[in-house]
């Protein structure tokens, strides 16, 4: 497959905001949002159909695809930002025009319910995508420093970022030792348990998978790792990087459970590939961004995960 990258953003470039999964419960997150970008030196342009709601939709399929559509379309617009996540994208899979989105590359970044758009990108064009900030989420309030350097250099510089720091001296842990070099590609843990059988799945063979989750009890991680493990994803990819798994422990002391690190060990530590566990990327402040179709170096005898090419153009 040929990777496509695109053209990396320029002050003054239009960021067009669109909202594939679910709305924010406090609208003006968005406005807050498109401030910062503002802020920074950037043109806006909003979908017409962001901030609709149809229960936990943000507007219907149709409305979603059309915003989608349109931001690929409009040949201004330089880069794709997503709202939030929530709940939706998957929806839209079998509706997409794939061959307007490879025509017509554009930064794209989400995360959470976004990596099914993500992967279906890549597996359908091969668009390198940005696991990364959302509109509402990250850059509503507060903005983490830390989140915004790795993530405005790698959409603006075309030259490879190297080795990630973690934030306050933290480190990567090895749960298996090695070094491995590979494209990455994951995302949520659900969605991607979610594409397994459809078309819309990369291949994994030989790539570095990353994971991430928020809000499941180890019961269901546990579910969703065996539906990867019978599929024989595990036993292709070339490396593991855990990220972030927000209160996915059961907190509940009168039922009977494994705790999360139980279940990774099942699946993990039998694995005869690296894996590393307490990356910083998922549903938190400090947030590191990751390139979907990227080349890594994964290095679990170190502890350190090096990002190895230019994600833009």
């Amino acid at each position: 497959m040929k990777i496509i990258k695109s053209k990396r953003l320029a002050l003054g470039d239009v960021i067009g905001i669109i909202s594939p999964a679910s709305s924010p419960d406090d609208l003006s997150t968005i406005e807050t949002g498109v401030k910062y970008l503002e802020s920074l030196g950037y043109r806006v342009e909003v979908g017409k159909n962001v901030g609709k709601v149809h229960g936990y939709l943000a507007g219907s399929t149709e409305d979603r695809l059309d915003d989608l559509h349109s931001m690929f379309k409009n040949k201004d617009v330089r880069a794709i930002f997503c709202v939030r996540g929530g709940y939706g994208s998957t929806r839209m899979l079998d509706k997409i025009d794939y061959n307007l989105i490879k025509r017509n590359p554009k930064i794209f970044v989400g995360y959470s319910d976004i990596s099914a758009l993500q992967l279906a990108f890549f597996h359908k064009t091969g668009l390198v995508t940005f696991a990364g900030p959302m509109v509402s989420i990250d850059f509503s309030g507060e903005v983490s420093k830390y989140t915004e350097e790795i993530f405005w250099r790698l959409i603006t510089s075309n030259k490879s970022y190297g080795k990630i720091e973690l934030p306050d001296g933290e480190k990567i842990s090895a749960l298996k030792k090695g070094t491995v070099k590979g494209r990455i590609l994951g995302g949520n843990l659900a969605l991607i348990s979610s594409l397994v059988g459809t078309d819309y799945l990369p291949d994994m063979r030989d790539k570095i998978l990353f994971i991430e989750e928020v809000g499941e009890l180890p019961y269901r991680i546990d579910r969703m790792l065996n539906q990867l493990r019978l599929s024989k994803i595990l036993n292709h990819v070339k490396g593991v990087i855990l990220g972030a798994f927000i209160d996915c422990n059961e907190t509940d002391p009168t039922k009977r459970t494994l705790s999360l690190g139980e279940v990774m060990e099942d699946y993990f530590g039998r694995l005869d590939i690296p894996v590393v566990y307490n990356f910083k990327h998922g549903h938190i402040k400090d947030n590191v961004t990751i390139p979907l179709g990227i080349m890594f170096k994964l290095n679990a005898s170190r502890n350190s995960i090096e990002i190895t090419e230019g994600a833009v153009s």
